[in-house]
């Protein structure tokens, strides 16, 4: 039996330990300071349940030490030392968490530690940079990565006609953080929410994208693509709001005083949004992510193309992106703690795509998930610029 933690019982950490211990093999253990969280799943699914502080450092030391392999799924805040510390203790772990700091920093550690560090495990980054990863390895030179990417729910609810699977600091990190491309071959650094495009998707309809900086570890493992690109999707006129809010000073870090209280302007933000993006019982979203990979390939200009587009599951009562973050990383961690997929190393998701009977293996069991791609590969008579 194989005992694996997981750290955060949020909408995607529980998705991740339910797909989990449904493994006979597998013995589930859910690690969060909410204990009705907690509560929910030890009584619906057999899960185990430890309530701490996991931005503890010394109990998440305790926490972890009996168990084989960790599954981080802790807000991006506190991600990159939380990976840290369980690589230090010599555990493996498949992490979801979305953070600041350069993870190829802990690449020696790893290796020292013999850890199979996983980083980047969810839709995106991670499902997206899986393929990059597969088709790159199967097509003789890559010259463009694009992929649109967004999650959404179903019914439009002014003011924002949007809703957050992760913790709002999270998703208005996207908003703040300049983001990174590139083009011909130099790295190019824009503003978030810049070049929207209004874009039709087929069972969808209109939506708007945007620049966020989520091409992360692939501006160092992909120096020989010289087009990469991710763009976020919301409905028409999210940019705008955001924008506002932004430029008004909203997102700030900086200590301002409102009669004699010091308070960050984006900690007022993230309270008042967590109510108007949070998603309500059995309110129902979807996912949507377009990925066109073109590049030469026995003497022709030719387009992988990849298109997800995953609903709420109402039988199970999982929010679509929580189903795709989630099943990623946990079809994953399955492989990586019955040491299927063991690279002692630090791994981001697209290295992973370069295992080609790993990726068949994560291919088939999201589709048995009903997490399905439509793919086509054609030629393009005429390479785009």
């Amino acid at each position: 039996m194989k005992k694996i933690v997981v750290l955060g019982a949020g909408l995607v950490g529980n998705v991740i330990a339910r797909d989990l211990a449904k493994d006979p093999e597998i013995e589930v253990t859910v690690a969060d300071i909410n204990q009705k969280a907690l509560d929910f799943l030890k009584s619906n699914f057999n899960i185990q349940g430890i309530k701490a502080d996991l931005s503890n450092t010394e109990n998440l030391k305790k926490i972890i030490a009996d168990f084989d392999l960790v599954v981080g799924a802790v807000p991006g805040f506190m991600g990159y030392q939380t990976l840290k510390t369980v690589i230090e203790e010599g555990k493996d772990i498949v992490d979801i968490s979305f953070f600041d700091e350069d993870p190829f920093s802990l690449s020696e550690l790893a290796k020292e530690k013999g850890v199979t560090a996983v980083i980047d495990c969810g839709v995106a980054p991670g499902l997206s940079n899986i393929i990059l990863g597969y088709v790159n390895n199967i097509m003789e030179k890559v010259e463009s990565f694009l992929c649109y990417v967004g999650g959404l729910p179903v019914i439009r609810t002014w003011p924002y006609e949007y809703k957050a699977p992760f913790s709002p600091i999270d998703v208005i990190e996207e908003y703040t953080r300049p983001a990174r491309f590139v083009e011909n071959g130099k790295v190019v650094v824009k503003p978030a929410l810049s070049d929207p495009e209004l874009l039709e998707f087929e069972g969808i309809g209109t939506l708007e994208a945007f620049n966020t900086d989520g091409l992360r570890t692939l501006l160092k493992t992909m120096p020989h693509i010289p087009n990469l690109k991710e763009k976020t999707l919301r409905y028409p006129g999210h940019i705008e709001k955001m924008k506002i809010l932004r430029e008004t000073g909203f997102f700030g870090k900086e200590d301002i005083e409102i009669k004699g209280v010091k308070i960050k302007p984006i900690d007022l933000t993230t309270k008042l949004l967590f109510k108007e993006w949070k998603l309500s019982p059995g309110e129902e979203d979807y996912t949507i992510m377009e990925i066109e990979v073109e590049g030469k390939h026995e003497n022709k200009i030719v387009q992988h193309r990849y298109y997800l587009l995953d609903k709420y599951d109402k039988q199970e009562q999982m929010i679509s992106m929580a189903r795709t973050t989630g099943f990623t990383c946990s079809i994953i961690a399955n492989l990586v703690v019955k040491g299927k997929y063991a690279p002692k190393t630090l791994v981001p998701p697209e290295l992973i795509g370069e295992n080609h009977e790993v990726f068949e293996i994560l291919i088939n069991e999201l589709e048995k998930r009903n997490v399905c791609f439509k793919t086509t590969v054609r030629e393009l008579k005429i390479r785009n610029n």
